[in-house]
């Protein structure tokens, strides 16, 4: 008896390990890709489309493999770089288009098989990320939805160890950025995403002191707000 539950024990260890190996090999794969194809937030959809072939093989690794969410910081990083690369592939399956809205349902309605799930992007977002982890609003700064409009796209993958630093960095990036954020005299214009995921921003007062907590130049108190229209022109750098 006792034989079998060590037994059992090496196996579960075993596989354990195993699944943390290929995480790791899939955040590793995935950065080299991203150091490649993207320049100051821009992504190379002409080139991934004439070479395929290291988007295809990280999609296809990634495809049946589990992250528990009891390792937030891993389970997290492997869902913000999903959804990255399952965007990438998703421009690249239909380029060339000048706007991720060109295909219909691309966020709602287009399935991927990633994670052991069959899942639409608008389904990491929301219940695999926000509902799973509400109080984090960050995530909206390293999601990036192939628009002009969305926070720019890093040319790094999101690992466990440095997750905490590249929440931080990106949301301070965006919300110091004078075309993310713009101010004139007392009148301040933000993006729609402050306006479609109002309650992300708001758990802890309104929608300028959140931006407020990350900007090195704090806006006025009493700023007159308005959001400014959403461009969903597509991200590319040739």
């Amino acid at each position: 008896m006792k034989y079998k539950i060590i037994q059992t024990l090496f196996l579960i260890l075993l596989v354990t390990n195993l699944t943390a190996q290929d995480v790791t090999a899939l955040f590793s794969k995935s950065d080299s890709f991203f150091k490649e194809n993207v320049v100051n937030g821009k992504v190379k959809y002409a080139a991934i489309k004439s070479n395929p072939q290291a988007l295809r093989e990280i999609l296809a690794s990634a495809k049946d493999m589990s992250v528990s969410i009891s390792d937030a910081a891993t389970y997290q990083a492997f869902w913000i770089n999903a959804y990255n690369l399952l965007v990438i592939d998703n421009i690249v399956k239909n380029y060339p288009l000048k706007s991720p809205l060109d295909v219909a349902g691309f966020f709602d309605k287009t399935k991927h098989e990633i994670g052991g799930k069959s899942i639409t992007l608008n389904g990491i977002e929301n219940n695999l990320l926000r509902a799973k982890f509400p109080k984090e609003a960050r995530f909206h700064f390293v999601l990036v939805c192939a628009g002009l409009g969305c926070p720019p796209i890093i040319n790094t993958a999101y690992s466990p160890k440095t997750l905490e630093k590249q929440l931080q960095e990106q949301t301070v990036l965006a919300l110091n950025n004078p075309n993310f954020i713009k101010v004139s005299k007392n009148k301040v214009q933000i993006s729609q995403l402050f306006e479609w995921y109002r309650g992300d921003f708001e758990q802890k007062g309104n929608t300028v002191d959140f931006i407020n907590t990350y900007r090195k130049e704090q806006l006025p108190e009493k700023a007159k707000v308005s959001y400014y229209p959403y461009d969903w022109s597509l991200n590319e750098t040739k």
